[in-house]
């Protein structure tokens, strides 16, 4: 393997489906993606055989056995305690030892969040790691931190957030000051409560790209490039939307097919009902980033198939090859050289 070649650390066990997926998908983003490599972290007996299929990718593709395998109902204490040899934990290890650059799982999300905290540690200015999915919008997609890691918030947590959401999108999409608002029940500066004005009055003197509050339905109106809010709101927001998405398909569905012309009106429809269902399949944004932490994880739906799996990769690849980590404790570091803000200790970053 070439030494300065991006190498992905994937938790092949992980997910509904297991190497069934993960490993299809992670050869498939190795034929898109030739300056890159993998290491498939998991039952060897399983993954092996399925890797010796494509003889023309092994340089560029290696097994790491792992004993054991992290289940998805597990208890996120007990998997951190116990299980020190499973996929999920030896990727992550990978990382930090500097033999990958980013690891990507669709193994159980408090597991994952629990390791990652543990094996990579937290960036010294940052508290608390934060969920960060890109989500479609009207005209292009935005990123929405936090939602889910993060139920309680305080007004620095937020502010954190939108450093760290703008600095992965200025390094996922190359724009210079991407756009930031704070997700409110008004647009004007005295709506929201205590914690949400302070953050607000933070997110002003930052030197980001602040343009103020933002109501629910400015998230898919692309209103702004990055959304911050706390874990509780994000989680509510991201659930409602995909129960309402599903709500409108169903019934798109029910009403094409409720007799012969509304059929054929389906058959006429059928080019544009293609480019829609593209245009908007949630499989193509999947793969959320913890952020905060001195590594990349990506953490992949738990229910995703191999085009869904290989997009958490692609996620992956972008964002350690355009620096995302390094970006953001620069963006902090200025911040607090600019304004003397104290850096958080996080409490377990010696």
């Amino acid at each position: 393997m070439s030494s300065d070649a991006i190498s992905i650390a994937i938790d092949c066990m992980g997910g509904d489906f297991g190497p069934s997926v993960t490993v299809p998908a992670a050869l498939a983003f190795l034929r898109a993606h030739d300056a890159a490599q993998v290491v498939l972290v998991g039952q060897s007996d399983l993954l092996a055989p399925l890797l010796a299929r494509h003889p023309d990718l092994a340089q560029r593709a290696r097994v790491l056995h792992a004993d054991e395998v992290v289940a998805m109902d597990e208890s996120p204490t007990l998997a951190l305690k116990n299980r020190k040899k499973s996929s999920m934990r030896l990727a992550l290890n990978l990382v930090k030892e500097g033999a990958a650059q980013a690891s990507v799982s669709a193994g159980n999300t408090g597991a994952l969040m629990a390791m990652s905290r543990f094996v990579l540690k937290m960036l010294p200015e940052i508290d608390r790691p934060a969920l960060c999915p890109v989500m479609p919008t009207m005209n292009g997609h935005v990123y929405m931190l936090d939602l889910g890691a993060n139920v309680d918030c305080t007004a620095e947590h937020l502010l954190q957030f939108g450093i760290m959401g703008a600095m992965l999108a200025a390094a996922l999409d190359h724009k210079a000051a991407p756009s930031v608002g704070l997700l409110n029940i008004g647009s004007e500066d005295i709506k929201g409560n205590e914690v949400v004005k302070q953050a607000g009055e933070l997110l002003k003197n930052s030197g980001l790209n602040f343009i103020g509050n933002i109501e629910g339905d400015g998230i898919y109106k692309g209103e702004a490039d990055v959304v911050v809010c706390d874990g509780f709101v994000g989680n509510v927001a991201l659930k409602v939307s995909e129960g309402l998405a599903q709500m409108l398909a169903q019934s798109l569905k029910q009403e094409f097919s409720r007799n012969l012309l509304t059929r054929l009106a389906a058959l006429a429809a059928l080019p544009v009902l293609k480019h829609f269902k593209t245009r908007f399949d949630h499989r193509r944004y999947n793969g959320a980033s913890l952020l905060g932490l001195r590594g990349v994880s990506i953490k992949s739906h738990g229910s995703a198939d191999a085009f869904a799996f290989e997009q958490a990769i692609v996620r992956a690849y972008e964002a350690a090859n355009n620096h995302v980590v390094e970006r953001i404790s620069a963006c902090l570091a200025n911040l607090r050289q600019r304004q003397g803000i104290t850096p958080a200790t996080g409490g377990e970053n010696a």
